[in-house]
């Protein structure tokens, strides 16, 4: 796998041997990156569920300023500050093992310009931070992938690449 665009473009990202691990595939990843393509430079991104910390490497090659890391999985940490210390960005990154709703929930309103979260397919996660998200955003920009029949919270944009979903929620910008 490696990073599509940006700084760090070509650059390979090391994958932790772990089968819960399941990578965005390479070109969703670079539809998804393309739809937020003007929302990343300067922002403040987190990396929910991070598996291989690729969303949150991605979105910091192309701009973003800092990406906060959540997952529970040890070697998937080990593994992003891995990836992280090849692309010299480990002053740009802040790595949390922990449960990704949890950390939501605590974290204040607006904490973060764009979350990025790929959970685990058919648990109800995907929902779940979804609702956590409309019942008070956590960041001005949720963006969720997820199984294609797997239905979230209705609001967000989705775009459908073979069988995943990516669904794009944005807090309103405010009136006048």
């Amino acid at each position: 796998m490696r990073i599509v665009a940006g700084e760090w473009r070509g650059r390979t990202l090391r994958v932790p041997k772990d089968p819960r691990v399941r990578p965005t595939a390479d070109r969703a990843r670079e539809a998804w990156m393309s739809i937020l393509q003007h929302d990343i430079p300067g922002a403040r991104v987190a990396d929910l569920c991070a598996g291989s910390g690729a969303l949150g490497l991605e979105a910091l090659s192309r701009g973003a300023v800092f990406c906060d890391f959540v997952d529970l999985a040890e070697p998937s940490l080990r593994c992003i500050r891995e990836n992280a210390a090849t692309f010299d960005a480990q002053d740009r990154i802040a790595v949390q093992r922990g449960d990704a709703l949890r950390v939501v929930r605590k974290v204040p309103d607006g904490h973060w310009d764009i979350a990025f979260a790929d959970p685990p397919y058919n648990i109800g996660l995907a929902p779940q931070l979804v609702e956590a998200w409309l019942e008070r955003p956590y960041a001005r920009i949720l963006s969720v992938e997820h199984e294609a029949h797997e239905v979230l919270p209705p609001g967000g944009d989705s775009r459908q690449y073979g069988g995943t979903r990516i669904s794009i929620y944005r807090v309103p910008a405010p009136a006048g």
